[in-house]
């Protein structure tokens, strides 16, 4: 029977090892790759009070994302970090942030740019253009109606999928880009086919639950982050969680 192996999410800039449980490494902060042109994001507003979770949410946002402050980025590993928060049955994302090490490496890791924003007064994170942004993708994130920059993303990866690709855990069990413009390190798709079967009394494989050629697809790309999801093919075969 096939193992059920979870993605990553990235790589902090201090490279931190691969969880052995998880397979997941962070991925703040990268550099964008080149080639590829950061979006505007909107003009900052008068400063405004922040609450708890707004702040922990943009900080780590602003940690993992690349240092050209691209907006969609941020936005986009907000939008997952909600989506797995709210899969987790966390009651608030500053309770995931602060429990789950794995989806926020950026909180436990001495990210620099994490410690900026939490430490940071409202008025220098008005006062500066990609705290800025990351407040405003965390505040999407949280709203009751969220633009998902993401699209439908679960997990994320930064430029260690390029550096470390021979043995990537995601590109290890396929990887597919859904549009050539999540491409952004000119990586090879990879197919890797398994199959997931019934198995009888005895443990022993009898009738096929499924196959499939890949276990993550790509939905999004912004700065330096490629974003996943699970291939359903994969999802249908084995009954695996998306957030797992």
């Amino acid at each position: 029977m096939a193992s059920r192996v979870p993605g990553s999410l990235g790589m902090s800039e201090s490279t931190p090892p691969i969880d052995p449980g998880t397979l997941v490494r962070a991925t703040s902060p990268q550099v964008r790759p080149v080639g590829t042109t950061p979006a505007a994001a909107p003009a900052p507003a008068a400063a405004t009070k922040l609450d708890d979770d707004t702040r922990a949410l943009a900080a780590v946002a602003y940690g993992e994302g690349s240092t050209d402050n691209v907006f969609e980025e941020m936005a986009a590993i907000a939008n997952v970090l909600v989506r797995q928060q709210k899969a987790r049955g966390y009651a608030t994302i500053s309770a995931f942030i602060k429990a789950n090490k794995t989806y926020a490496f950026a909180a436990h890791d001495g990210n620099k740019r994490y410690g900026k924003l939490i430490k940071a007064t409202d008025q220098e994170i008005a006062a500066d253009t990609g705290m800025d942004a990351a407040v405003r993708g965390a505040r999407n994130a949280l709203s009751a109606t969220p633009k998902d920059y993401a699209n439908g993303a679960y997990f994320w990866d930064g430029a260690d999928i390029k550096s470390n690709y021979a043995n990537h855990p995601k590109v290890l069990v396929g990887i597919k880009f859904t549009d050539p413009k999540h491409n952004i390190y000119n990586i090879a798709e990879k197919n890797v086919p398994d199959e997931n079967f019934w198995m009888d009394a005895n443990n022993r494989p009898t009738k096929s639950r499924g196959k499939w050629n890949y276990k993550f697809e790509s939905t999004a790309a912004y700065g330096g982050t490629i974003f996943w999801k699970y291939n359903e093919d994969f999802l249908k075969a084995t009954k695996n969680k998306e957030y797992n």
